[in-house]
């Protein structure tokens, strides 16, 4: 049996001769392909993976490790590039389209050691938090497949969930690591603005988008995020600070010890009222134990959403309009002279509901008479987050808050609400809004069965006191 607790654990068997690449990788395609009926794998590249675990076997023969992931296996989400490999955004407008480049969080997994064993199911264009807009069906959540799994990294968080892989790379735009997460009871991180490069990774509002790691513990997604991060040449945003060794300092002295909560979070209509009493208990807890834990008042909460749909969606309509049946992708095959037609029915035939209905709301608060009432305003919000968390983090170490409104939702539920479908996201569509690090740790079980996380935050590019807290949180 394949049980490790993680990937120094995993390591130090591969060094001891006790395991090898090449039967990891065998282990997890048989998982795969065991429980294919999750449908979190849009695509295994078996072939590969067996093909380079055996030649990172015959390194570690020489007792010795290619990097800090030698042999790690890893999923990766549909919306990231890897060169040679076909990605699709889970949507037909990319049909059968081979990335010419890898991303640069791909070449510096792949540079470590890590083992890419396939492309992970997602929502059309990362866009919902269901799982259920991919145009290779839903995702299915492991613990209940009744149940949806989260959106829009669904494959990448069911993968780690049911041990599909060791951990999967998602990406980030309004929740869609920490939310999937914490329906399915994993650790998600989403790293501050700008701490991961972008390149390759196919856009969705590129002002909010952030690469994001699933795993099993904060140790390994520590090491991870430590292997991706840092400054890029073909990523303007990304930052040029150097990047801590976060699998050092998670162990270091020092914990953070000041805790703010938001009131209107715990206070709101839609929050189930089991979730609400845990996380009150939890926090009572961190009193008790000494923790500085103040509630703090949030009176934008009602505005988080609308801003965040509002700018996210005219970013879409913007990054979305390279996809027009010309260049590459999908193009209708029906005979056409108008070259507007042609454009109008190749995008019509191949972007699915959801992304239709987003491009079309983004183009219209962009149009003219409507971009200061809308687009305009909707900024001016978001300058004032940023300044409200500055100032909350001149006095707090940590924010933290549920990670979703509710446990993971029936199929099918919410797929003709768009409004109950965008309230998902009422907890962690902040933190891509003012560009701060959060994550979704798993500490809590509801009583119908289902898990839910705590969410955490720290200050822009404070990853380590935010991964030193969620490891003492997952520790007690």
């Amino acid at each position: 049996m394949f049980l490790f607790k993680n990937i120094n654990e995993y390591q130090a068997a591969l060094l001891a001769g006790e395991q090898s690449c090449v039967q990891a990788v065998q282990y997890y395609l048989d998982q795969i392909n065991k429980h294919q009926d999750l449908n979190a794998f849009i695509e295994v590249f078996a072939e590969d993976a067996l093909a380079r675990a055996k030649t990172l076997d015959q390194v570690s023969q020489k007792n010795q490790l290619v990097g800090k992931l030698h042999g790690v296996v890893i999923g990766i989400k549909d919306v990231l590039c890897y060169k040679d490999h076909q990605v699709s955004a889970a949507s037909h407008i990319l049909e059968n389209y081979t990335a010419i480049y890898s991303a640069t969080a791909i070449e510096k997994l792949l540079a470590e050691g890590a083992i890419i064993i396939g492309r992970q199911n997602c929502d059309e264009f990362a866009m919902g938090s269901s799982n259920e807009n991919s145009a290779y069906g839903p995702v299915k959540n492991a613990m209940n497949t009744d149940l949806v799994p989260g959106g829009s990294s669904g494959g990448s968080a069911v993968a780690v969930q049911a041990g599909l892989c060791m951990l999967s790379l998602g990406s980030d735009t309004g929740g869609s690591v920490r939310q999937p997460a914490a329906f399915c009871g994993v650790v998600g991180l989403k790293p501050s603005y700008g701490m991961i490069s972008r390149y390759g990774l196919i856009a969705y509002a590129s002002s909010f988008d952030q690469i994001g790691i699933f795993s099993s513990n904060i140790e390994d997604a520590a090491l991870v995020l430590e292997v991706i991060a840092g400054a890029d040449n073909f990523d303007s945003t990304v930052s040029d600070k150097p990047v801590p060794s976060f699998s050092k300092t998670i162990h270091s002295e020092g914990t953070p010890t000041k805790v703010a909560y938001f009131k209107e979070t715990l206070s709101h209509p839609g929050l189930d009222p089991e979730i609400k009493q845990q996380t009150e208990a939890y926090l009572d807890e961190l009193s008790a134990k000494g923790y500085m834990v103040e509630a703090v008042d949030f009176s934008l909460l009602p505005y988080l959403v609308p801003t965040y749909y509002v700018l996210t969606t005219a970013e879409a309509s913007s990054n979305l309009s390279r996809f027009d049946g010309i260049r590459f992708g999908h193009r209708t095959s029906k005979p056409l002279d108008d070259l507007t037609e042609l454009y109008k029915l190749s995008r019509t035939e191949g972007f699915g509901e959801e992304v239709q209905r987003r491009i079309l709301l983004g183009s219209f608060v962009l149009s003219a008479g409507y971009f200061d009432a809308y687009f305009t305003k909707a900024q001016q919000v978001r300058q004032q987050l940023v300044d409200l968390t500055n100032r909350l983090f001149s006095q707090y170490d940590i924010i933290v808050s549920p990670t979703v409104p509710s446990t993971a939702f029936e199929l099918g539920r919410h797929q003709h609400s768009a409004t109950e479908m965008f309230l998902a996201d009422i907890y962690t569509v902040y933190a891509n809004l003012v560009g701060i690090p959060a994550i979704s740790i798993p500490l809590f079980k509801h009583s119908n069965g289902m898990p839910f996380g705590l969410q955490v935050m720290s200050q822009s590019f404070n990853e380590t006191a935010l991964l030193q807290f969620s490891k003492k949180m997952m520790s007690v």
